[in-house]
């Protein structure tokens, strides 16, 4: 069966930077299982597994905004000190879980420790990065016709 948008997946993966680095893999751990468009992966991650069947191995790579977006300078904001708790340790890259308007978690990088300000980057860590996509299918589970 050929993975396709509802399609039930279980696989490994590993994502990597354009240089090698590895940012993430499940091949030494369990596999991950998901459902294509439930969100669980980044869209272009899903797009890039389409059309691929049981036991298909392939890396592909992914230019930037295939993937995580592109980044977007709006994302990043300033935030006053206030707004954190008064014994919370702020350092410089530090991720840090905020609540969007809509109440949805997301999370922030910090940039720089400012006076009275921190600058928070909400892009995607890995946006406008150029990705390595390696993917090893393991099961495909298409939902039944009706």
């Amino acid at each position: 069966m050929q993975i396709g948008m509802g399609s039930r997946v279980t696989m490994h993966f590993a994502l990597r930077l354009a240089d090698g680095m590895l940012v993430e893999s499940s091949f030494d751990d369990e596999p991950v299982s998901f459902v294509v468009g439930d969100g669980t992966l980044d869209r272009g991650l899903e797009l890039a597994l389409l059309g691929l069947v049981t036991d298909d191995r392939q890396t592909l790579t992914l230019m930037p905004g295939q993937a995580f977006g592109m980044r977007d300078e709006a994302a990043l904001q300033r935030v006053p000190k206030a707004q954190f708790a008064e014994d919370m340790l702020l350092e410089q890259g530090q991720i840090i879980g905020f609540s969007s308007e809509g109440g949805k978690e997301v999370a922030g990088a910090i940039i720089e420790i400012e006076d009275g300000h921190v600058q928070v980057d909400f892009n995607h860590p890995l946006a406008g990065r150029e990705i390595e996509f390696e993917v090893q299918i393991l099961a495909v589970e298409n939902p039944p016709a009706g």
